[in-house]
């Protein structure tokens, strides 16, 4: 394809590891970012000359069937264990193999590819539905997730899922997260319903799942703070493993807990979504 001069430094590379691990490498004037197929996984982005946003685990596999620590896995179409405990947590389709089906070079600073999934009898036999996914991601000064869920069943169907992000963050006890105050949530260690009170800020296991959060959230960092804008969501997961659970979790090491926060654009528990047939759902979120 012809590049005119305004798209010289943009470059879209198809890439390999050394064990047969695929990604597709984006560069432009206003970031890079690593989108592995597996999983449609956006595993880096920053922008240039900054450091990443997104966190990822120092001891992370890269190997076919095995999820990546770190980045941003897709949980799809189910967020964390099912009933079943024969089916993977998170469901399926951040193991699954995408397709790289397009991608548009905007302009010099803004890059968008596009991924899809479709159901196929190995899907079918782990849920039964027929689906189109599609993941739309936007590289520029932001990055931008769209992930749209179409149904192409005779029936309707169900679905949780998340944009399970890691961030990087200086130390966690620097971290506060503003935009959730007075919001209720699920407390996932006690089990017990809560409301927020004021910023969240850590010195232990959080693992929450929000709801009612409509608006923009911002992860303040001793250095920087990040925007977390969510469409199509009304609720958000925060995670930190803290220090026990950490050193049980696989492709983590034992302090890696200082160093990453999970802020998780959703629809899970009372947010999940029933798609009709023949119709969409997309989650979207733009963090920057």
């Amino acid at each position: 394809m012809a590049q005119d001069n305004s798209l010289a430094n943009v470059v879209i590379s198809s890439k390999r590891l050394p064990n047969g691990f695929e990604y597709i490498e984006i560069k432009n004037d206003s970031a890079t970012a690593k989108i592995a197929l597996q999983g449609a996984h956006v595993y880096e982005y920053k922008t240039n000359h900054e450091k990443s946003i997104l966190w990822l685990s120092e001891t992370s596999d890269f190997e076919h069937t095995k999820s990546i620590r770190g980045g941003i896995p897709v949980c799809w179409p189910w967020f964390g264990l099912p009933k079943d405990k024969n089916l993977p947590q998170h469901g399926f389709a951040r193991i699954a193999m995408w397709r790289f089906i397009s991608t548009d070079e905007v302009d010099a600073n803004t890059t968008e590819v596009i991924f899809s999934l479709s159901s196929t009898p190995q899907t079918l036999n782990l849920w039964p539905h027929k689906f189109e996914l599609e993941l739309h991601v936007t590289v520029c000064d932001k990055l931008i997730m769209e992930l749209k869920t179409t149904n192409v069943d005779d029936k309707s169907f169900k679905i949780t899922q998340a944009l399970h992000t890691y961030f990087d963050v200086s130390h966690i006890s620097h971290v506060n997260i503003k935009g959730l105050d007075k919001k209720p949530y699920l407390d996932a260690v006690s089990m017990e319903d809560k409301e927020q009170s004021g910023d969240i800020t850590f010195n232990g296991e959080v693992d929450r799942v929000y709801q009612e959060a409509e608006g923009e959230i911002l992860l303040e960092d001793k250095n920087r703070t990040i925007h977390i804008q969510n469409e199509g969501s009304f609720s958000v997961v925060v995670w930190n493993p803290w220090i026990d659970k950490c050193r049980r979790m696989s492709a983590m090491k034992d302090d890696a807990y200082k160093g990453m926060v999970c802020i998780e654009s959703a629809n899970a528990f009372s947010d999940a979504r029933v798609i009709k047939p023949n119709e969409s759902h997309t989650l979207k979120t733009t963090i920057y």
